[in-house]
């Protein structure tokens, strides 16, 4: 899968999972401080990119992954 497909799905998850506009979610965006998702919503989303992707992300990744892009990296490079 492309790296921009799977940003593509990455933004999507986050839309739903978080209620944030679209054109708000960018590929430098953190996912606390500007999507403004809490701990809680980390890991639902990480749940859902989880199945999505077919990946699992163990508790110690979860915290390397600040950005929009560092979540499409780490999918990328699990694939």
């Amino acid at each position: 899968m492309e790296k921009e497909e799977i940003f593509s799905k990455v933004v999507d998850v986050l839309v739903e999972q978080l209620g944030v506009e679209k054109e708000k979610v960018k590929k430098d965006s953190e996912i606390m401080t500007d999507l403004g998702a809490d701990s809680l919503d980390v890991v639902d989303v990480v749940q859902v990119l989880e199945e999505e992707f077919n990946v699992k992300v163990p508790n110690t990744d979860i915290e390397k992954l600040k950005t929009v892009e560092d979540i499409t990296n780490y999918i990328a490079d699990k694939q």
